[in-house]
């Protein structure tokens, strides 16, 4: 295995100081894969140090500093002391005595306790390499069960690096913070940054499958039914696909009863919530042809007779999602909702792609213009223009 490439070089903001670069870059570097941003750990230095060296301040809860040229991030090693319930009940101690190893023992897996020093030599006092060789995400110490973050991270590190076993005790702490009600703390916005990171990696579904085995699942996302055979292959069908996050956030709620109020409980962005919301309406449209169905669509969330959905055939119903999901104003998410459907049942994109060319294609100006003051009869002349484009495509 090849160590990370030497960090530092003359650099007059740390000249003295004794730094090394920690966690997740040396862990990456470790296994091969690209360089992300590199997060350093500063040892017997004050703030008032970092100040005179035009270290900028950022951090909360402790010391933390923006190198004054690259931005990146700098902390005094520390260490920690439970004081309270949830991930904020910690009292830090940042003194100059404190020891990189100290630092290190602090942190939740092995595979991220692992810091480099300028001179490209590895400081690993919990052989976190060894567990990068046999491939198991274990924690650094007891520690693990004071803050519920770690088993957030646990379950997100176990979806990036699918190939890793979870030692089982560390799965056994993980269930300690649930049984011992930490979980319960965590904030919302905290949540929703671990599963939105899990969601992006590569297996989307063992994120799930982790919260579930530790008995989180429920406690942190409450209403949300995963199916683990079913939302993990989808999952992974859009990672394959590239989709975006709204769309596998939209997935991995879609066997829920209200997939929205999922999402605004983790107060995800609004798009997610979008997505969670229309992707059952589309999935009723599309049916199992792929093509559009005659039935289905008036029991899809959202949809009821008289949003467009009129006897008239297929052609109706096909206005009527398009209708609903915004699809004109909105094309790229319409076609990207259709490409998650995609991962969930058969969906003829191209049929699709092409009646929404068709309705867009209707010059909903011009009509306007033929029936100025009209307003109730503009909105029916553009509809049945809409629907005889849609009768044209079909």
């Amino acid at each position: 295995m090849t160590a990370p490439g030497k960090a530092g070089g003359p650099d007059p903001a740390t000249a003295g100081l004794e730094v090394y670069i920690v966690g997740g870059a040396v862990r990456d570097a470790l296994l091969g894969l690209p360089a992300g941003d590199r997060d350093w750990v500063v040892v017997g230095a004050t703030p008032h140090d970092m100040a005179e060296r035009g270290f900028v301040p950022v951090g909360g809860d402790f010391p933390v500093f923006l190198h004054p040229r690259s931005k990146e991030e700098y902390a005094l090693a520390r260490t920690e002391r439970k004081s309270g319930r949830g991930y904020k009940g910690f009292t830090f101690y940042t003194g100059t005595d404190v020891k990189l190893e100290d630092d290190l023992r602090r942190r939740d897996l092995t595979i991220n306790a692992i810091a480099q020093a300028p001179d490209g030599s590895l400081v690993d006092p919990l052989d976190g390499q060894s567990d990068i060789r046999r491939r198991v995400l274990r924690h650094v110490g007891q520690a693990f069960v004071e803050d519920p973050v770690r088993l957030l991270r646990l379950a997100r590190f176990a979806a990036r690096f699918h190939d890793f076993s979870i030692a089982p005790e560390t799965l056994a702490l993980a269930r300690r913070l649930v049984d011992e009600g930490e979980v319960d703390a965590l904030v919302p916005e905290r949540v929703w940054r671990e599963v939105a990171k899990g969601l992006m990696s590569d297996h989307p579904g063992r994120l799930f499958q982790v919260l579930e085995a530790a008995g989180a699942l429920s406690r942190v996302l409450p209403g949300l039914v995963f199916d683990d055979e079913k939302t993990t292959a989808e999952l992974a069908c859009a990672a394959r696909k590239g989709l975006g996050l709204p769309a596998r956030f939209a997935l991995a709620c879609r066997l829920s009863g209200d997939p929205a109020s999922i999402g605004k409980h983790v107060r995800a962005p609004g798009d997610c919530q979008d997505y969670a919301r229309l992707l059952p309406m589309v999935l009723a449209a599309v049916g199992e042809d792929g093509r559009g169905c005659s039935a289905g669509i008036p029991d899809a969330p959202g949809l009821k007779e008289g949003d467009g959905l009129e006897a008239g055939g297929r052609q109706a119903r096909w206005l009527g999602l398009m209708e609903r999901c915004d699809a004109l104003r909105k094309p790229d998410r319409y076609l990207d909702l259709l490409a998650a459907a995609s991962c969930a049942t058969t969906v003829d994109q191209q049929a699709w792609r092409a009646r929404l060319t068709a309705i867009r294609a209707v010059d909903a100006g011009a009509i306007a213009k033929t029936l100025q003051g009209r307003p109730a009869d503009i909105k029916q002349a553009v509809h049945e223009a809409r629907l005889a484009a849609l009768l044209a495509a079909s």
